[in-house]
């Protein structure tokens, strides 16, 4: 990840090989409008204007134009648009943090980048350099053919509250927060072959390592300890598989806890959909199935390195679903942890089995809240499309999930619990049955949970479609792996914090 700093030098000295400008809409057929440029003399700023039109710069959100820069000590110039504002309007933090995002992700071939985009508050540097770092996100691994270029070094944020203490701790927290959706994008990224259960967990213990934070501890159940311990979800999800499932805890402690967050993360490393195998068409992108147990690592160590006040513990139910002579079958019924019984109609709804293990687990240690999260149905994507997660659960709760959506600037959609729906997952041989009718799935999905949480508050995130853009990148979202829920869970355990 690029270092980040914070300058209140005027843009037009700085020797950086881009310098990124932003610029509004202002109507069809006319140049954009240049954001905070007041240093930028007006000879300069009119020939940039002018240079716009023809390159197709309209100031439109996601849109990326460079310019070589002539009167300045930068390179380049980087227009990109916050799309249409009025005048003398303040952009959005939203609005910021993706015009960022889109300059640095559309930037290759470059080693330093100052960022002049308005930052007259904490809440705006936070905002950019946010923008600025998940944009500059890449997924190397597998390459094997050397970059042509050197990579990212420096990333200089304009601001004229350079040294103000909040500015300084909110570039701070927004360094924490790239690099845990970092963290979570190259976990969703890995190939199956190599992030399986045992490898994840093996991967948990390195990041907690690895983040240097106090406080913070990782425990991991084998297969053999989760069959004594009654996880049958895990283990029957996991049986079809010659590489067994894990159950990993990641709990951070701080002295005196304000309060106590659990944090419930599903991690199926593959989804073959198992005995009720998958189509073929988009099995790829089934890797992404642990999405959910990658950010609540994430989220648990950022806590962590924040040093907040709450003490958080993360569950990750880590299981690949595959097809063999060991796996569990339609009509086989598991005893989850706590003893209820779930009679398995469909095997590829092995989410919200290994889910209720976990539930079962957070819920012992008696929590103020648990929050659990998952790419859970493909119902998601059918009613909310694959940028919006919905939210289920407890009232207070769901309300507290997209309030910290909307502060940290991802788009959570309350969602209801119809009573109604849950005569539809009665079994006749058991106390539960996996699946229901078609109708309604993401919100029976979040009923089936729901049986496993008691009387403790909660809340389910289902981030099916957000957690994997297979589409084109757009804004500081790149191809694959997005980190989704990570800022909203590390928002509410700053709210509860702060109570």
């Amino acid at each position: 990840m690029p270092r980040v700093t914070l300058t209140s030098t005027t843009p037009a000295r700085l020797s950086v090989d881009a310098l990124v400008v932003a610029v509004a809409q202002t109507g069809e057929g006319r140049p954009p409008r240049l954001l905070a440029a007041d240093w930028l003399p007006a000879d300069l700023a009119s020939n940039l204007t002018d240079l716009a039109v023809p390159l197709g710069a309209t100031g439109a959100v996601d849109q990326v134009r460079t310019i070589p820069a002539s009167g300045l000590k930068a390179k380049l110039v980087v227009l990109t648009g916050v799309g249409a504002l009025a005048d003398g309007a303040t952009p959005e933090p939203e609005t910021l943090r993706r015009a960022a995002g889109a300059a640095l992700r559309e930037l290759s071939g470059v080693q330093s980048v100052a960022v002049a985009l308005p930052a007259a508050d904490a809440q705006q540097v936070a905002a950019v350099a946010e923008g600025a770092l998940f944009g500059a996100y890449s997924y190397t691994r597998y390459v094997t053919t050397p970059a042509g270029a050197p990579a990212l070094a420096g990333i200089e944020i304009v601001t004229p509250r350079a040294k103000d203490k909040a500015a300084v701790a909110a570039l701070s927290r927004a360094e924490v927060l790239a690099a845990a959706v970092h963290g979570v994008r190259d976990l969703v990224n890995a190939a199956p072959n190599d992030l399986f259960p045992a490898a994840f967990a093996d991967a948990a213990k390195t990041a907690v390592k690895d983040s240097g934070a106090k406080g913070i501890k990782v425990s991991v159940l084998d297969e053999k300890q989760l069959a004594a311990g009654g996880y049958g979800g895990l283990v029957g999800v996991g049986q079809g598989s010659v590489r067994p499932p894990r159950l990993v805890k990641v709990s951070y402690t701080p002295s005196r806890p304000k309060a106590k967050v659990a944090l419930v993360g599903k991690g199926i490393t593959f989804d073959s959909g198992g005995i009720s195998i998958k189509p073929a068409a988009g099995m790829d992108a089934m890797k992404s199935d642990m999405a959910g147990a990658a950010a609540v690592l994430h989220t648990v160590i950022a806590a962590a390195r924040l040093e907040l006040p709450v003490a958080v513990t993360g569950w990750l139910c880590l299981a690949e679903n595959m097809p063999s002579g060991t796996a569990q079958r339609p009509s086989d019924v598991l005893t989850i942890r706590g003893g209820k019984t779930v009679e398995v109609l469909n095997t590829d709804a092995e989410g919200r089995l290994v889910m209720a293990d976990g539930l079962v687990a957070a819920v012992e240690e008696k929590p103020d809240v648990v929050l659990d999260i998952a790419t859970l149905t493909g119902a998601q994507l059918i009613a909310l499309g694959p940028r919006v997660s919905a939210v289920m659960g407890t009232d207070p709760v769901r309300a507290e999930v997209v309030d910290a959506a909307g502060a940290s600037g991802e788009q959570f959609w309350p969602m209801p619990l119809p009573k109604d729906l849950r005569p539809g997952l009665n079994s006749k041989v058991a106390d539960i049955a996996n699946i229901s009718d078609r109708f309604g799935g993401m919100l029976t999905a979040g009923i089936f949970l729901q049986e496993f949480v008691g009387s403790t508050p909660w809340a389910h995130l289902d981030i099916a479609g957000p957690a994997f853009n297979e589409k084109a990148p757009f804004g500081y979202t790149p191809a694959g792996g997005t980190g989704v829920g990570v800022r909203t869970l590390l928002s509410l355990i700053e709210g509860r914090a702060g109570r």
